[in-house]
Protein backbone atom coordinates (compact mmCIF):
# COMPACT_ATOMS: atom_id res chain seq x y z
CA UNK A 1 0.00 0.00 0.00
CA UNK A 2 3.49 2.17 -0.31
CA UNK A 3 4.76 3.51 -3.28
CA UNK A 4 1.32 5.05 -4.81
CA UNK A 5 0.34 8.84 -4.29
CA UNK A 6 -3.12 8.75 -2.25
CA UNK A 7 -6.25 10.69 -2.76
CA UNK A 8 -6.50 14.10 -1.62
CA UNK A 9 -8.94 15.48 0.59
CA UNK A 10 -10.54 17.19 -1.75
CA UNK A 11 -10.74 14.01 -3.50
CA UNK A 12 -12.33 12.15 -1.40
CA UNK A 13 -15.00 14.40 -0.75
CA UNK A 14 -15.68 15.09 -4.49
CA UNK A 15 -15.98 11.00 -4.48
CA UNK A 16 -18.39 10.73 -1.64
CA UNK A 17 -20.34 13.71 -2.94
CA UNK A 18 -21.65 11.50 -5.54
CA UNK A 19 -22.46 8.70 -3.63
CA UNK A 20 -25.08 9.54 -1.33
CA UNK A 21 -27.46 6.90 -2.46
CA UNK A 22 -25.09 3.93 -2.11
CA UNK A 23 -24.28 5.17 1.40
CA UNK A 24 -27.77 5.61 2.46
CA UNK A 25 -28.38 1.68 2.49
CA UNK A 26 -25.76 -0.19 4.69
CA UNK A 27 -25.77 -3.49 2.57
CA UNK A 28 -25.69 -1.92 -0.34
CA UNK A 29 -23.27 0.60 0.26
CA UNK A 30 -21.02 -1.44 2.40
CA UNK A 31 -20.49 -4.65 0.36
CA UNK A 32 -17.44 -4.99 -0.02
CA UNK A 33 -16.68 -4.47 3.87
CA UNK A 34 -16.77 -8.14 5.55
CA UNK A 35 -19.62 -8.07 8.64
CA UNK A 36 -20.34 -4.38 8.11
CA UNK A 37 -23.46 -5.20 9.85
CA UNK A 38 -22.43 -7.18 12.61
CA UNK A 39 -19.68 -4.56 13.17
CA UNK A 40 -22.23 -1.73 13.45
CA UNK A 41 -24.10 -3.55 15.75
CA UNK A 42 -21.54 -4.43 18.71
CA UNK A 43 -20.18 -1.25 18.49
CA UNK A 44 -23.15 0.09 19.52
CA UNK A 45 -24.25 -2.53 22.10
CA UNK A 46 -20.32 -1.45 23.75
CA UNK A 47 -21.25 1.90 23.49
CA UNK A 48 -24.47 1.37 25.45
CA UNK A 49 -23.73 -0.89 27.88
CA UNK A 50 -20.53 1.49 28.74
CA UNK A 51 -22.60 4.94 28.78
CA UNK A 52 -26.13 4.10 29.32
CA UNK A 53 -27.11 7.45 30.00
CA UNK A 54 -24.98 9.21 27.50
CA UNK A 55 -27.00 12.25 26.19
CA UNK A 56 -24.53 13.45 23.36
CA UNK A 57 -22.76 11.56 20.89
CA UNK A 58 -20.16 12.43 17.49
CA UNK A 59 -20.47 10.32 14.54
CA UNK A 60 -17.01 10.99 12.67
CA UNK A 61 -17.14 10.78 8.96
CA UNK A 62 -20.91 10.28 9.33
CA UNK A 63 -21.49 9.45 5.72
CA UNK A 64 -25.50 9.56 5.48
CA UNK A 65 -26.01 8.66 9.08
CA UNK A 66 -25.98 4.67 9.56
CA UNK A 67 -24.10 4.34 12.28
CA UNK A 68 -25.92 7.60 14.47
CA UNK A 69 -29.09 6.05 13.77
CA UNK A 70 -27.75 2.34 14.85
CA UNK A 71 -26.97 4.27 18.25
CA UNK A 72 -30.20 6.03 18.15
CA UNK A 73 -32.22 2.58 17.98
CA UNK A 74 -30.26 1.94 21.02
CA UNK A 75 -30.04 4.71 22.91
CA UNK A 76 -33.25 7.67 21.51
CA UNK A 77 -33.30 11.25 21.91
CA UNK A 78 -29.15 12.19 21.94
CA UNK A 79 -27.85 15.21 21.05
CA UNK A 80 -25.63 14.17 17.93
CA UNK A 81 -22.96 15.81 15.92
CA UNK A 82 -21.95 14.56 12.70
CA UNK A 83 -19.33 15.64 11.07
CA UNK A 84 -17.79 14.80 7.37
CA UNK A 85 -16.38 16.12 4.59
CA UNK A 86 -19.17 15.57 1.97
CA UNK A 87 -21.94 18.32 2.01
CA UNK A 88 -24.45 16.30 0.70
CA UNK A 89 -23.49 13.66 2.84
CA UNK A 90 -24.34 15.87 5.94
CA UNK A 91 -27.67 16.57 4.53
CA UNK A 92 -28.53 13.27 3.72
CA UNK A 93 -27.24 12.14 7.23
CA UNK A 94 -29.09 15.17 8.82
CA UNK A 95 -32.69 14.75 7.44
CA UNK A 96 -32.41 11.17 8.22
CA UNK A 97 -31.48 11.39 11.72
CA UNK A 98 -33.91 14.74 12.80
CA UNK A 99 -36.86 12.14 12.37
CA UNK A 100 -35.52 9.63 15.15
CA UNK A 101 -34.08 12.29 17.62
CA UNK A 102 -35.78 15.26 19.71
CA UNK A 103 -32.18 16.04 20.83
CA UNK A 104 -29.91 18.65 18.91
CA UNK A 105 -28.34 17.84 15.80
CA UNK A 106 -25.02 19.65 14.90
CA UNK A 107 -23.87 19.54 11.19
CA UNK A 108 -19.87 19.76 10.85
CA UNK A 109 -18.27 19.95 7.48
CA UNK A 110 -14.40 19.16 7.66
CA UNK A 111 -11.92 16.74 7.98
CA UNK A 112 -11.49 15.46 11.93
CA UNK A 113 -7.65 16.70 11.56
CA UNK A 114 -8.98 20.21 11.26
CA UNK A 115 -12.69 20.25 12.85
CA UNK A 116 -13.13 22.57 15.69
CA UNK A 117 -14.60 20.02 18.41
CA UNK A 118 -14.61 21.00 21.95
CA UNK A 119 -12.97 19.32 24.86
CA UNK A 120 -14.94 16.89 27.43
CA UNK A 121 -17.83 17.23 25.34
CA UNK A 122 -19.22 13.87 24.18
CA UNK A 123 -20.09 10.44 26.29
CA UNK A 124 -19.90 8.38 22.79
CA UNK A 125 -18.17 8.82 19.16
CA UNK A 126 -18.12 6.59 16.65
CA UNK A 127 -15.49 6.28 13.92
CA UNK A 128 -16.96 4.26 10.68
CA UNK A 129 -14.62 3.71 7.84
CA UNK A 130 -13.61 6.51 8.14
CA UNK A 131 -9.95 6.83 9.89
CA UNK A 132 -8.04 4.63 7.41
CA UNK A 133 -7.61 7.91 5.79
CA UNK A 134 -5.58 9.31 7.95
CA UNK A 135 -2.11 8.97 6.37
CA UNK A 136 1.45 9.20 8.86
CA UNK A 137 1.65 8.09 12.36
CA UNK A 138 1.66 12.21 13.53
CA UNK A 139 -1.70 11.97 11.87
CA UNK A 140 -3.02 9.42 13.74
CA UNK A 141 -1.32 10.52 16.89
CA UNK A 142 -2.99 13.93 16.58
CA UNK A 143 -6.10 12.35 16.21
CA UNK A 144 -6.83 9.57 18.44
CA UNK A 145 -5.32 12.32 21.21
CA UNK A 146 -7.93 14.91 19.76
CA UNK A 147 -10.94 12.44 19.98
CA UNK A 148 -9.45 11.40 23.84
CA UNK A 149 -9.75 14.91 24.59
CA UNK A 150 -13.48 15.58 23.15
CA UNK A 151 -14.49 12.88 25.41
CA UNK A 152 -16.26 13.15 28.91
CA UNK A 153 -14.31 11.37 31.88
CA UNK A 154 -16.01 7.47 31.33
CA UNK A 155 -17.04 8.32 27.91
CA UNK A 156 -16.28 5.90 25.16
CA UNK A 157 -14.75 6.19 21.68
CA UNK A 158 -15.64 2.81 18.42
CA UNK A 159 -14.09 2.11 15.77
CA UNK A 160 -15.21 0.00 12.92
CA UNK A 161 -12.74 0.43 9.96
CA UNK A 162 -10.44 -1.38 7.80
CA UNK A 163 -6.78 -2.76 8.86
CA UNK A 164 -3.53 -4.26 8.09
CA UNK A 165 -1.53 -6.85 9.75
CA UNK A 166 1.54 -6.21 11.01
CA UNK A 167 3.76 -8.52 9.66
CA UNK A 168 4.29 -9.19 6.15
CA UNK A 169 3.48 -12.49 5.17
CA UNK A 170 0.07 -12.81 7.47
CA UNK A 171 -1.23 -9.25 5.48
CA UNK A 172 0.01 -11.05 2.29
CA UNK A 173 -2.53 -14.06 3.65
CA UNK A 174 -5.33 -11.84 5.04
CA UNK A 175 -4.81 -9.68 1.82
CA UNK A 176 -5.20 -12.63 -0.56
CA UNK A 177 -8.44 -14.21 1.41
CA UNK A 178 -10.08 -10.69 1.13
CA UNK A 179 -9.40 -10.71 -2.61
CA UNK A 180 -10.95 -13.99 -2.81
CA UNK A 181 -14.06 -13.05 -0.88
CA UNK A 182 -14.40 -10.00 -3.10
CA UNK A 183 -14.45 -11.94 -6.62
CA UNK A 184 -16.65 -14.17 -5.07
CA UNK A 185 -19.02 -11.19 -4.16
CA UNK A 186 -18.81 -9.57 -7.95
CA UNK A 187 -16.05 -10.96 -10.11
CA UNK A 188 -12.41 -10.41 -11.30
CA UNK A 189 -13.08 -6.73 -12.23
CA UNK A 190 -14.91 -5.81 -9.01
CA UNK A 191 -12.16 -7.44 -6.81
CA UNK A 192 -9.78 -5.14 -9.37
CA UNK A 193 -12.06 -2.12 -8.60
CA UNK A 194 -12.10 -2.49 -5.10
CA UNK A 195 -8.63 -3.40 -4.52
CA UNK A 196 -7.31 -0.46 -6.94
CA UNK A 197 -9.74 2.26 -5.05
CA UNK A 198 -7.73 1.12 -1.76
CA UNK A 199 -4.21 1.51 -2.61
CA UNK A 200 -5.33 4.65 -4.25
CA UNK A 201 -7.62 5.99 -1.60
CA UNK A 202 -7.05 4.61 2.01
CA UNK A 203 -3.59 3.86 4.31
CA UNK A 204 -5.25 1.57 6.71
CA UNK A 205 -3.05 0.84 10.27
CA UNK A 206 -2.54 -2.77 12.49
CA UNK A 207 -5.47 -3.53 14.94
CA UNK A 208 -2.38 -3.64 16.91
CA UNK A 209 -1.15 -0.12 16.20
CA UNK A 210 -4.48 1.17 16.59
CA UNK A 211 -4.84 -0.22 19.97
CA UNK A 212 -1.20 0.63 21.67
CA UNK A 213 -1.83 4.47 20.79
CA UNK A 214 -5.40 4.76 22.59
CA UNK A 215 -3.81 3.48 25.55
CA UNK A 216 -0.87 6.24 24.52
CA UNK A 217 -2.81 8.69 24.41
CA UNK A 218 -4.75 7.68 27.73
CA UNK A 219 -7.40 5.28 27.50
CA UNK A 220 -7.95 3.06 30.38
CA UNK A 221 -9.48 0.67 28.75
CA UNK A 222 -9.09 -1.24 25.18
CA UNK A 223 -11.36 -3.30 23.71
CA UNK A 224 -11.95 -5.71 20.73
CA UNK A 225 -15.37 -6.28 19.38
CA UNK A 226 -14.81 -8.58 16.71
CA UNK A 227 -11.93 -9.12 13.56
CA UNK A 228 -12.51 -10.96 10.52
CA UNK A 229 -10.04 -10.92 7.62
CA UNK A 230 -9.09 -7.07 6.84
CA UNK A 231 -11.99 -5.28 8.58
CA UNK A 232 -11.57 -4.99 12.99
CA UNK A 233 -14.26 -3.15 15.24
CA UNK A 234 -12.70 -2.17 18.86
CA UNK A 235 -12.50 0.68 21.67
CA UNK A 236 -11.77 2.17 24.63
CA UNK A 237 -13.07 3.39 27.62
CA UNK A 238 -11.82 7.35 28.92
Amino acid sequence: MKGLRKSSIQQIRERFDKDVERFSNLEAGQQSTIDAAISLDLITDAAKVINPLARILLDIGCGAGNYTLKMLSKIPDLDCTLLDLSMPMLDRAKERVSKQTNGEIKVIQDDIRQAQIPAGAYDIILAGAVLHHLRDKSDWEFVFRKIYNSLQQGGSFWISDLVIQDTLPVNSLIWHQYGNYLEKLGGVDYKKQVSEYIQKEDSPRSLNFQLRLMEKVGFKHVEILHKHLCFAAFGGVK
